[in-house]
């Protein structure tokens, strides 16, 4: 008899910061070593590994040159990120009633 499989699909979001911080972890480096091999503020750094900045494409070269992994690598990553958290907000604000209007 065949199984049938349900595809994983994860009710969290995981920012590209994640995959920074592991690898800097696993390095023993500190944000402050990652950031002056990036040529970055500490500041930026933080920014980027708590998904408050966004991974541009001149990041993704320095990410790239310093950390492995492509620079479309980074990029998709940011992409699926910021498209997940916008797919959030969408649902959320649906969910939401309008002001002014009775719902029934």
């Amino acid at each position: 008899m065949a199984e049938v499989l349900q595809t994983f699909t994860p009710d969290w979001i995981s920012p590209p910061g994640d995959t920074i911080a592991d690898l800097i972890e696993e390095w023993e480096w500190s944000q402050v070593d990652l950031a002056k091999r990036l040529g970055f503020t500490p500041k930026h750094v933080s920014l980027l590994i708590n998904g408050k900045a966004s991974i541009t494409e001149e990041t993704a070269l320095k990410l790239e040159s310093v950390l492995g992994g492509s620079a479309s690598f980074w990029l998709r990553r940011e992409a699926q990120y910021r498209a997940k958290i916008a797919e959030q907000e969408a649902e959320t604000n649906w969910q939401q009633p309008i002001p002014g209007r009775v719902n029934s």
